[in-house]
């Protein structure tokens, strides 16, 4: 199935003693948005944890029928 995510909020308090910057913080979220190919929800979410590294706090979605 395809994902086309349009809104991403990553918890980016999990390391208290990492902190990204603003833009690093904007270029994560940009990197995550568009088209996932991915088998179900949960994979999604676990494709962009792995790709990014950090876990997901919300996430919103359109399935790609097409």
């Amino acid at each position: 199935m395809k994902f086309d995510v349009n809104e991403i909020e990553f918890d980016l308090d999990d390391f208290e003693e990492y902190k990204l910057t603003f833009d690093e913080e904007i270029e994560l979220r940009d990197l995550a948005l568009g088209v996932w190919e991915a088998d179900s929800e949960d994979d999604l979410v676990e494709e962009i944890t792995a790709a990014s590294g950090w876990c997901i706090k919300s996430i919103d979605y359109e399935i790609q029928l097409k």
